[in-house]
């Protein structure tokens, strides 16, 4: 039949949760405290015996050549007179008092400090055991709402489902039972804080793991989540086996696998689309519901990409507040730019437009050249030089010609400029005549 005293210490190890030998530390440590209260220039030191139920308290002193502190150090001279021979320096001996004498202030410093280290290893223990635990689903009972944050009953633990890890969808009433994901563990004065969420991408990867037996034994794999919980959350999957359709695996029959985990989050609308290892097939995927006509690598390095789709697919694309295109960068880890394709269309005419013409009508494609080099000039560009009485249609088919001064055409014989195309004989004598400085009578210029 067990003695009182280990009576004592299974009660408390049980309600507390902790090891008998914690107890019985702490035991032992309330106990000196109490002693060295009373015994204020002695070494105490008690030990309890489980077994016999006994509490045994002793001063020990140790054995020096010169005494400086009687309290806690005896002679050798003295020491040999009280055990003989077999005494030598730096040994211990123990002087035996009674526990009974400590008195009431010792007993309750005594029940003070079996409390307090009692309370320290249960909290170690907590830390110990949900720092372990992060990441994982549990199932708590609201107990009570603080400032907006909620307290959760886990067990015998209270944790806390702060404000900015609740759903906006979701609302509580105390008793209320709710599953979370431990978010994390923080330590405090008042003991291991646990960390609780609703909204942490973690909880959907648990849930999916739960529903959906595929995941759990690992032929289908989750390659990424993210959520905006409420609203909406995406979810990439892998299988990796060829035969397995790792969508239709989470979605179940008729839906009904992941319906019961929109169920669970309060009707968060929930994508699964297929992972791909090649980047533009894994957008693509991700923008879904909306169809993607074709998508463009702007920037590897920077991970930039440019989406086109239909017109009457752009809404879609970018969801509602830009939530769709922003959730499947998130996924994805590309800034992806989405455009119709009216804009694009826009886009590439704006580009085309900004190069020039040639004159001579070049076909779409060829480069333009400088409007300034001769043979190339344009119907806007500025004339090199005027001639009195020519038109400028005439002077700037002569600067195609290449006389690209006024000087050159006056070296030029008729027989020169009647070759270019447009200009016969007698406008050539007329031109001639311009650049020579001769008057040319009004009416005289037939262009």
């Amino acid at each position: 039949m067990s003695n009182p005293l280990q009576q004592f210490i299974e009660a408390v190890a049980k309600e507390k949760g902790v090891e008998q030998n914690i107890i019985v530390a702490a035991l032992q440590d309330a106990v000196e405290a109490a002693a060295r209260k009373k015994y204020k220039n002695e070494n105490m030191r008690a030990r309890v015996n489980i077994e016999s139920g006994q509490l045994e308290l002793v001063a020990v002193k140790r054995i020096v050549e010169e005494v400086t502190s009687p309290g806690t150090e005896m002679s050798l001279e003295e020491a040999r007179g009280l055990y003989g021979d077999e005494a030598e320096v730096d040994m211990e001996v123990e002087f035996p008092r009674a526990p009974e004498d400590l008195g009431r202030i010792a007993a309750q410093t005594a029940k003070q400090v079996i409390f307090q280290k009692v309370r320290e290893a249960e909290r170690e223990n907590i830390f110990a055991e949900f720092n372990q635990r992060i990441g994982e689903v549990v199932n708590g009972t609201i107990k009570r709402f603080e400032n907006g944050d909620i307290i959760i009953e886990i067990g015998r633990i209270e944790a806390l489902l702060p404000r900015k890890d609740q759903s906006r969808a979701e609302s509580y009433a105390p008793q209320d039972r709710v599953r979370t994901v431990i978010k994390g563990v923080n330590r405090g004065a008042k003991g291991p804080q646990i960390m609780l969420s609703r909204t942490d991408p973690a909880l959907l990867i648990k849930l999916f793991e739960q529903e959906v037996p595929e995941i759990y034994d690992g032929t289908v794999m989750i390659r990424g989540a993210v959520r905006e919980a409420g609203d909406r959350a995406k979810v990439a999957v892998f299988s990796r086996e060829r035969d397995v359709d790792p969508v239709g695996a989470c979605v179940g029959m008729k839906g009904t696998r992941v319906q019961s985990i929109i169920r669970e989050l309060r009707g968060e609308k929930i994508d699964i689309v297929e992972f791909s290892e090649d980047p533009v097939m894994f957008v693509t995927n991700a923008l879904s519901p909306a169809k993607v006509q074709r998508v463009t690598i702007v920037d590897d390095h920077d991970k930039v990409m440019e989406v086109v789709v239909e017109d009457k697919q752009l809404s879609l694309a970018i969801g509602k507040k830009g939530q769709n295109v922003r959730l499947a960068a998130k996924l994805t880890g590309w800034r992806i730019d989405i455009k119709s394709e009216e804009e694009k269309r826009r886009e590439v005419e704006a580009q085309f437009g900004e190069l020039e013409v040639p004159a001579d009508g070049a076909t779409e494609g060829t480069e333009s050249a400088d409007a300034t080099e001769p043979g190339v000039v344009g119907d806007e560009a500025p004339l090199p030089y005027t001639l009195a009485g020519i038109g400028d249609k005439t002077v700037r088919k002569l600067v195609e010609a290449g006389f690209d001064s006024a000087a050159a055409v006056a070296g030029a014989t008729v027989e020169q400029l009647s070759e270019i195309s447009g200009i016969g004989g007698k406008t050539a004598e007329k031109i001639l005549a311009a650049a020579n400085g001769e008057e040319i009578a009004a009416g005289d210029d037939q262009e």
